[in-house]
């Protein structure tokens, strides 16, 4: 694989403080360190790591019944935490479940800015009374298209500098239904009704995505290939060969950016192929709110 690359911040980052939740059960981690070398948990700390040098970045798995926090810390003492997608189904009542959502309830309490992507969305709703449900209209496998910003986006400091229709790396089976009370819906597409909020609860405050601005296209290969028989189950290919070529052509993507020929016959431009702008929210977010939230604690 290509290697992994971004620009840094161009505010100051060192000693902020950074937690990285992440809520794939043991299978799943294991299964996607197989396919493209890491968790989903440990793509956010790498990711972190590039765009905010001298940032000390720790990780936990809130839906392991042994998860515990590094000794003397608590979810007050970091700057931001992040959120990881997972295959979790947040509208069942299973162990990993109820204590992801309990973690997330917890850190809506302390009061320190949280950002997150997929399932790290979908679980903020949840927590803040919200609703979640299986993709109504089926997965939406490799990536987002046409995301539309909406008035309220236009002017949220989360999607500064994307444009007002955007593609974006997702792989996803279910979506947020309905937001809870105090939310502000800031992007939607045609194949899902939510892919980008703010969620405020109980003194803290969400930022979240449906989609993956932190995953790498060699990630999207990965998943499309994870998934190849639930992808040909409903009806987005005929034949795992097809999916095959599909991620073929990503990974080549991954391999060679530059690469106008995939790009277009992938309909991909710049927003996603551009990996500063694929990341586009993670600086927002670390720009806009976690900084300056920090500077006011002072």
């Amino acid at each position: 694989m290509a290697p992994r690359s971004a620009t840094a911040l161009q505010a100051p980052t060192s000693g902020l403080r950074f937690l990285v939740a992440e809520s794939e059960p043991t299978a799943a981690r294991e299964k996607r360190r197989d396919s493209v070398g890491r968790s989903s948990g440990e793509t956010y700390v790498e990711i972190l790591a590039l765009l905010a040098p001298g940032a000390v970045c720790h990780r936990v798995m809130p839906a392991d019944a042994d998860s515990t926090f590094p000794e003397g810390e608590s979810l007050g003492g970091y700057d931001a935490v992040f959120l990881s997608g997972s295959p979790l189904s947040l509208y069942e009542d299973t162990p990993e479940v109820r204590r992801s959502l309990a973690f997330m309830n917890a850190l809506f309490s302390s009061g320190t800015p949280s950002f997150g992507s997929c399932a790290g969305l979908q679980m903020a709703t949840v927590a803040a009374g919200g609703t979640v449900r299986q993709n109504k209209n089926g997965p939406e496998a490799g990536f987002a298209r046409r995301i539309v910003v909406t008035d309220a986006g236009r002017s949220h400091s989360l999607l500064k500098g994307r444009p007002g229709s955007f593609d974006a790396p997702s792989i996803h089976t279910d979506e947020v239904e309905t937001l809870p009370d105090g939310a502000t819906l800031l992007a939607l597409n045609r194949s899902t009704v939510v892919q980008a909020a703010e969620i405020r609860h109980d003194g803290g405050t969400f930022w979240g995505v449906q989609y993956h601005p932190e995953i790498g296209l060699d990630e999207v290969t990965g998943a499309l290939r994870r998934q190849a028989d639930d992808l040909v189950k409903s009806g987005l290919a005929r034949s795992r060969r097809e999916v095959e070529e599909q991620a073929d052509l990503v990974e080549g993507l991954h391999r060679e950016p530059g690469r106008r020929d995939l790009a277009w016959r992938l309909g991909l431009d710049e927003q996603v192929t551009d990996g500063d702008l694929r990341r586009t929210e993670l600086r927002n977010f670390i720009e806009a709110l976690v900084i300056p939230s920090r500077e006011r604690r002072r």
